[in-house]
Formats: C-alpha cells, structure tokens, sequence
C-alpha cells in the first residue's frame, strides 16, 4: 500500500481507503463487514470513514468495535455531520448546536476519543458559515478533532470558508470528499484546481460508479439479483447500453495488462496528484484484496489516452 499527505498537511492516509456507506450496520452482514475491516488493515489501509447518518449511526458502531483491537495511532478515522439525525428542527444541519452534539455522539459509537477528520456531509445554505468553522475550530482547540473537511462542496464555498478561516484565524478546512469516476468527472474543472491551490486533497467516494466499473453488468444479461442496480432500482441512464460498452472496452485495456477493469479504474483515479485516497466500499475481504491491488498499479500515457478515447466515444 502505497500513502499520500492529505491535503497540504502531514498526515499520510493510504491510497485505497474502506468506507462504510449502505454497507456495514446495513444489508452486508456483520462478520462479512468486520472481516473487510480487518482484512483492509492487515493490507496496509490506514484510512476508515464512515457517517453518522449511515444506518443512523449503526456503521459507525460496527467500525468503531472493530478498529477498537488496533492502537489508535495507527489508522486515520473520518465521520461525518450533516443530514437528518432525528426529527427535530435541530437534528440536522451544520449550527453549532448540531455539529458539537453529533460530534460528541459519533465519538461514543466510534468508541473513540478522537476524530482524525470530521467532514460536514453538505454545505448548509441555512447555517453561517462563520457559525459552523467557529464550532469545527472549537472541537479542534478541545482536541476532539484534528483536521476539518467537507464533502460534495463546491469551489466557490471552499474559497469562501478559507477566506473565513484567515480572517478570524480558525482552522482551516484541509480536506473534500466528492463523487469522482470515469462516468463522474466534474470535479476536474473547478474542485481539483481549488484543492491544489487551498491546499485542500480530494477523498473521493463512488471511484467504481457503484459497481459499474467492476464489470460485474452485462448488456443483454439480467442484473445480478444481490447488485446494488437491483436495491436501489437503477434507471436505463446509469446502465445505458452506451455505458456498459464503455466498461467492455475498458475491461479489454485491464485484460492486457493483466488487471481487473476496477483496478484500472481506480488507477486511473490515482493519477490525480491532488486526489489523496480512493474511497471505496467492499461486501467481503475478497473485495478489499482486489481494490487494494490498485495501490501498486501505475498506468502509462498510452493507456491514459486509450481510456481517454473510449470514454469520449
């Protein structure tokens, strides 16, 4: 397992990272969730994220009871805050009152004393945003957290947030957590640009586009009965005929060197400096030993243009 600096800091997070989303507290049974776990920290996977909102606090449990057999300097533990916790008018959002809450519910289930990165879920329209870094800068004085992060925001509200943070000298957020694939690309043209110059690194999640990558559907075959495209009931877009020939021609590049098309996948991802670790989600160990696989993989210029090309077609 090779690692990278998160960001413009010096904490060093693998490049395959395992998280928890629909999976652990949910539909994949549990010893199948803590034997992912263990077998991603037994290949050198230092970096575990998870949300409060996942399962309603059920993953964290499961990840917090498993990470507990291993010393805590050891790994990197990220959880989040953001949507609804409950059903009242403060049991969602970023305001002081929900972020210091949730975060001190999420340490109990964690098990934890600590967060390594706490991200906000969603930029909140509704909250300051002096009001929710003054409250990520006071869990980080306390030491309860020890960098910030955001997922899904946009460029503008990063800049925005540093501009914040100077001027009241607070924390600084360090690290984004958006959606980043093949089939997924709009980070490319604002939120890497901004991360290099902020210094904020990218955590990406959904680098195998739920599954698509993997190889595992078929054009002209029925969806694999336990697949997420059968739970979350896909629409024809996300598995268009045009999107499963992509995959097909991708799995021909994978085939000549050797590789799965989700390990060709997630090197391509790596290829981005600024893309510190590849999120990524796994139902058994099985699946956790191919995706680390990816780590050591470094493509050519040739084949970075011969993907290029398919996924212009």
């Amino acid at each position: 397992m090779k690692y990278r600096k998160l960001g413009r800091t010096g904490l060093k997070v693998s490049e395959i990272s395992l998280g928890s989303w629909m999976t652990y507290g949910g539909y994949v049974e549990n010893d199948k969730a803590v034997r992912s776990i263990e077998q991603a920290y037994d290949l050198g996977v230092n970096f575990f994220d998870t949300a409060n909102v996942y399962e309603r606090g059920e993953a964290e449990k499961v990840v917090g009871e498993v990470l507990k057999a291993y010393p805590r300097e050891s790994y990197v533990l990220a959880t989040k805050v953001f949507w609804p916790m409950g059903e009242g008018p403060n049991d969602r959002g970023l305001s002081r009152k929900h972020v210091i809450e949730q975060c001190h519910a999420s340490l109990k289930r964690l098990q934890a004393d600590y967060l390594d990165v706490y991200y906000c879920h969603r930029f909140d329209p509704e909250t300051p945003l002096e009001e929710t870094l003054r409250a990520l800068d006071d869990l980080v004085t306390q030491g309860k957290v020890l960098y910030i992060g955001v997922s899904e925001w946009t460029a503008a509200q990063m800049i925005e947030a540093h501009a914040i943070a100077d001027k009241y000298l607070l924390d600084r957020i360090v690290v984004n957590q958006p959606v980043y694939n093949l089939f997924n690309r709009y980070i490319e043209k604002e939120v890497i640009p901004t991360g290099i110059a902020k210094g904020i690194g990218q955590v990406v999640f959904s680098p195998l586009a739920q599954g698509l990558l993997t190889g595992k559907y078929r054009r002209g075959q029925a969806l694999p009965q336990e697949s997420r495209a059968v739970s979350k009931g896909w629409d024809e877009k996300q598995l268009s005929e045009s999107r499963l020939a992509k995959v097909e021609q991708l799995e021909a590049v994978a085939e000549e060197l050797g590789i799965k098309v989700s390990q060709l996948a997630l090197a391509w991802i790596l290829r981005q400096d600024n893309v510190a670790s590849a999120l990524v989600g796994a139902s058994r160990p099985e699946q956790v030993v191919e995706n680390c696989a990816a780590s050591d993989i470094v493509l050519s210029h040739d084949v970075l243009d011969r993907i290029e090309a398919i996924m212009q077609e």
